[in-house]
């Protein structure tokens, strides 16, 4: 039995701290796993500026709202779910899923959580495990299923690596450069038809 693992930003749906921001003009906030391999360093920097700005949960939560999945990700999801079940596994947070996932017609996400202190700041984030892509499709295995896993960033090299077949999406040349092996797509024509190869 397959299971295909997807990324959520870059993947299906923009980058959820680039967009923020584009709108606060905060520079520094552009920086995400595909510039920072250690999660916890970058969330730390992000709370960081955060905090320094004033700037919470609400204000992110209202730019989120006003996002749209990447053009033609909906329909790549949906051709893909009428083939197979399909598992988005991300580093984002519950707080910010919900109106995305809405979007995308509710896929199953597993995702993390933010700690949010009562005035709206973050505080903190709750991983959901350790190492959680690689994690994740590790545990799938042990169920049964077999994994395909695709993905843009560095914290998505373990799960594609760790799966039966796994492909990069739109990334980085500098991802794609240090991962010559790993076939790498830019549109959802090709990624399905990569899939679709190997179900």
């Amino acid at each position: 039995m397959n299971i295909v693992c997807l990324d959520l930003e870059g993947v299906l749906v923009p980058e959820i701290w680039i967009e923020f921001a584009e709108v606060t003009g905060i520079e520094e906030l552009k920086r995400t796993t595909r510039d920072e391999p250690d999660y916890d360093v970058l969330m730390k920097y992000r709370m960081d500026i955060l905090k320094e700005h004033g700037l919470g949960l609400k204000e992110i939560q209202e730019t989120i709202e006003k996002m749209d999945p990447l053009p033609g990700a909906k329909e790549f999801l949906d051709a893909l779910r009428a083939l197979t079940q399909v598992i988005i596994i991300s580093d984002t947070f519950e707080q910010f899923a919900a109106p995305l996932m809405k979007k995308l017609g509710w896929p199953t996400i597993f995702c993390n959580s933010l700690e949010v202190a009562e005035d709206g700041m973050l505080t903190g984030h709750i991983m959901r495990c350790d190492n959680s892509k690689y994690s994740t499709v590790k545990g799938l295995q042990s169920i049964g299923f077999d994994t395909i896993a695709s993905g843009d960033s560095h914290n998505d090299l373990g799960m594609i690596r760790g799966s039966k077949a796994g492909f990069l999406f739109r990334s980085t040349d500098e991802i794609k450069n240090a991962n010559p092996d790993i076939p790498a797509y830019e549109t959802y024509d090709e990624l399905l038809d990569a899939i679709k190869a190997v179900l």
